[in-house]
């Protein structure tokens, strides 16, 4: 390995866990809520540290995306689940006020992070880390001890979120032991499932030359509509207190329409990508969709949203577009684009 090789590799774990926080939480909440930023080491420990676990993981077993969404959706369970105990809250962001509440849960909050987590905590960040570093694409970025350090942050950075973080947002709640094991199953069975069961069965994808792909600024628009159409189903716009249509839809509908559109975008993406004409503009553009629609959500409300939403927006367009051109020379270089 040369020294250059060396370096990026040295790189890649630290890009992942930037871009990690950033896609998740600093181009969202952080539009609204700008002291989000002082929680940036707990948030890197957080997030940066589990999808980093993630991303080696699926990696050396095999895996493929199949993989990294089960793992999103064990991801999100440890986050709002045993950490930030947001699922099960009564008064946590007024969730139980504005989405559908049973048996103890939030299930339309629920619903909403499980689509966002997988989305913006997982598949994008590890997609751009791919088109930023292809050629470690397939490659453990750590070694084993690197790997042991990084589960051992993962595991703090959810005890942080449940006793630094949870106590400010609902003081002395705790989840329901029921739910707790609940979680803590869910989590397992889906780690199992993710790393012994769906990489077996992984089929070899086969390009299709006949299989056509919208040009990359249609796919960024269909990206960025159904982005905003499931968050505006499941969420109030910027996390205010009013949900589109108020009452005119009714809260279990949310959650279908919310899958209605969720599940048919991935369905989308998934033939997209085994089309010949599939390539990394593509994935820039598809990627620039979901993250424009998810940091303009956040932007009514108010004047400091609007102002620090734009300045974010153009930062999130000018880095779109600076990596478009990137791997737009990198193409023309002849190099392979990752699968």
């Amino acid at each position: 390995m040369t020294q250059v090789e060396k370096r990026r590799r040295n790189r890649a774990p630290w890009t992942l866990a930037l871009l990690t926080t950033l896609c998740a939480e600093l181009t969202f909440t952080a539009v609204a809520l700008p002291e989000t930023w002082l929680l940036l080491p707990l948030l890197v420990v957080m997030y940066g540290a589990g999808v980093l676990l993630i991303r080696e993981a699926v990696v050396r077993v095999g895996g493929g995306w199949p993989s990294l969404v089960l793992l999103g959706v064990a991801y999100q369970l440890a986050e709002d689940g045993l950490g930030l105990q947001a699922l099960t809250s009564p008064r946590m962001y007024g969730a139980a006020d504005w989405g559908l509440r049973a048996l103890g849960v939030n299930w339309t909050y629920w619903e909403s992070q499980i689509g966002v987590h997988v989305v913006l905590s997982v598949l994008v960040p590890i997609g751009l880390a791919n088109l930023l570093f292809p050629a470690q694409r397939a490659r453990p970025y750590l070694g084993k001890r690197g790997l042991v350090g990084v589960g051992a942050l993962a595991i703090v950075g959810v005890f942080g979120l449940r006793f630094l973080l949870s106590p400010i947002l609902d003081a002395g709640y705790r989840t329901p032991w029921g739910w707790t094991v609940t979680f803590l199953v869910l989590i397992g069975v889906l780690w199992l499932l993710a790393l012994a069961v769906v990489p077996r069965r992984r089929p070899t994808k086969h390009r299709q030359a006949a299989r056509t792909v919208p040009r990359p600024g249609v796919v960024g628009f269909v990206s960025l509509y159904l982005t905003m159409a499931f968050l505006t189903t499941l969420l109030p716009l910027g996390l205010g207190t009013d949900l589109l249509f108020g009452d005119l839809m009714p809260q279990p509908l949310r959650l279908v329409f919310a899958a209605m559109t969720a599940v048919p975008f991935g369905w989308l993406v998934l033939r997209w990508r085994t089309a010949a004409a599939w390539s990394d503009r593509h994935r820039v553009w598809l990627i620039g969709g979901i993250l424009v629609s998810h940091t303009a959500f956040m932007m009514p409300g108010s004047v400091t949203s609007v102002v620090v939403g734009s300045l974010t927006l153009a930062a999130e367009v000018w880095a779109l577009a600076a990596l478009a051109k990137h791997v737009g020379r990198r193409a023309a270089a002849g190099t392979p684009a990752w699968a």
